[in-house]
């Protein structure tokens, strides 16, 4: 919980997020944080207790090998075997963790350095030269330029934005603003260009807009700035923007040409990459003669056939429905947290993200339970600003003592839970490519199924937070207003039906012509 609020700490803020835990059973379980740190590039320092420098390695009482155990999930770690090391540790981990691609490191430091005592000397330069030499260089005009022809020629242009902009919303915006090229962004990106925008495709992969995998699919020129070509992104790679000559902007020199081959790449900081191209734009001829007119008409035409869209039953809870009011009361501001399964798809579906840094949820290892503490790191990274973890019933209950942390530091979190009493997402795919052969994803009590099982109200108010349920549609605007109004903690359990499915979709290794457009667990495949 502690490793996963600095995590949401540090992805609310772009500052570098801190957690520290004893040795053994302690500094395990940072390592699933640590794990996803790494895959969405987030900038961490975990400090981690060892036993003493004479007992590594003899099995002593709480040892574990912690740099060992976290050498491939971390992007650096340290044992630390001399005091006089500490400052010259410590400031390379900051700088290791928020340079070039950010992401976690471990520092681990025996008990018998941590009681020793030392005069610090605090300057001690750092000895980084093949790392800091290997940090990559602003990008070269030539290469912006040759950019700038493709998009010249192209007619249907398209931007896919990820994470890796998250420090550079302001420069993407005006980017667009010069060109007219619509923008669909990854899970991580979300935000990073405003999905009110007239020019935004929202999100595409798997659980994408239709017309966002519609533009990716018949796009002649993709520019990719900040992403990875993640599999949930592409399915099945051959078909992914087959019609298209792809521009590959990142960082990280690892990411190019890894899954998908680049016609052109360029390996620098996309802010700067960003900025070279604006100021090239702003001062030439090539920018008037951008229109792209027909294509936006093309994609707004795919806008209007096929919106997001639910059916509702009665007085049951549709759970897009519950993400739209929050939507409407918070105006959009809010930062929203989440666990990970359907209650994730529809946030990302349903909320509008206007800015950077307004979306926190484990993307790239889909770590259940990163919620509630995160939506705690985010409140702490942001006093004043109303922070939603939106939650699953399965996620929320496994790390559901951080209610206990939202409590005692009084913050002001609030909880919504879309609670179906069945781990969703499993379900969902259970029911489409499994003949609906349940295996563990029923979470309520099968001796008596009509019970609400676990009773989440009833668990909040004995940590002392107020927590309201609501079964019925019209409760729910109510009952979300009265959430936010609340001062400190608070935790909403909202019933939806368990036989939603997110939709659209587009199963494993499947590609744009495999989407699934309707149908939810009340059909059998």
């Amino acid at each position: 919980g502690e490793a996963f609020a600095a995590s949401g700490y540090a992805r609310a803020s772009g500052r570098v997020g801190v957690c520290v835990a004893t040795s053994g059973p302690g500094a395990t379980n940072l390592v699933s944080a640590l794990a996803d740190a790494l895959l969405d590039s987030i900038p961490m320092v975990a400090i981690t207790g060892q036993v003493p420098r004479r007992m590594i390695g003899t099995d002593a009482f709480q040892e574990t090998p912690i740099v060992e155990v976290t050498r491939s999930i971390t992007k650096h770690n340290y044992l630390v075997l001399d005091v006089e090391d500490i400052p010259r540790v410590i400031q390379e981990a900051f700088f290791l963790a928020s340079s070039g691609r950010p992401g976690p490191v471990l520092v681990d430091i025996p008990k018998d350095i941590q009681q020793q005592m030392a005069v610090p000397v605090w300057d001690t330069p750092m000895s980084l030269p093949g790392y800091i030499a290997r940090l990559p260089k602003p990008p070269s005009t030539e290469s912006l330029e040759q950019v700038l022809r493709l998009v010249g020629e192209a007619r249907r242009p398209i931007l896919y934005v990820g994470g890796g902009c998250a420090a550079s919303g302001e420069e993407l915006r005006r980017f667009v603003e010069l060109t007219g090229i619509p923008v669909t962004t990854t899970l991580m990106g979300l935000g990073n260009f405003p999905s009110d925008d007239p020019l935004s495709l929202r999100m595409l992969g798997m659980h994408g807009t239709v017309y966002a995998n519609y533009a990716v699919d018949k796009a002649d020129l993709l520019l990719a700035f900040g992403v990875r070509f993640d599999d949930r992104v592409t399915g099945k790679i051959e078909a992914f923007a087959s019609r298209s000559k792809i521009v590959h902007i990142d960082i990280d020199p690892a990411e190019i040409g890894k899954n998908k081959q680049p016609h052109v790449s360029i390996c620098a900081d996309v802010k700067l990459a960003l900025q070279g191209l604006n100021g090239l734009l702003s001062g030439s001829k090539a920018q008037q003669g951008l229109d792209f007119g027909p294509w936006h008409k093309e994609l707004d035409q795919q806008k209007r056939e096929f919106p997001l869209g639910y059916k509702t039953f009665g007085e049951a809870i549709p759970p897009q429905y519950a993400i739209q009011v929050l939507d409407e009361l918070t105006k959009g501001e809010a930062i929203i947290a989440t666990g990970v399964g359907q209650h994730q798809m529809w946030a990302a579906q349903y909320y509008t993200y206007k800015r950077p840094r307004q979306w926190l949820s484990s993307s790239g290892l889909g770590a259940m339970g990163f919620g509630l503490p995160a939506a705690a790191g985010a409140s702490v990274a942001n006093p004043g600003v109303t922070v939603v973890d939106i939650d699953g019933d399965g996620s929320f209950l496994m790390n559901i003592q951080e209610l206990a942390l939202i409590r005692i530091e009084n913050l002001p979190v609030k909880v919504m839970i879309l609670n179906n009493q069945h781990l969703g997402m499993v379900v969902q795919w259970e029911d489409r490519f499994y003949k609906a052969n349940r295996a563990h994803t029923y979470l309520g009590n099968p001796e008596n199924e009509s019970e609400i099982y676990p009773d989440f109200v009833t668990i909040a108010k004995g940590f002392n937070v107020p927590a309201v349920r609501v079964t019925k549609k019209s409760e729910v605007s109510a009952a979300i207003k009265k959430m936010l109004e609340t001062p400190g903690p608070y935790l909403l359990d909202i019933i939806v039906p368990h036989q939603e499915h997110v939709l659209p979709m587009i199963p494993n290794g499947g590609a744009f012509k495999d989407m699934i457009m309707e149908g939810d667990g009340r059909t059998s495949y």
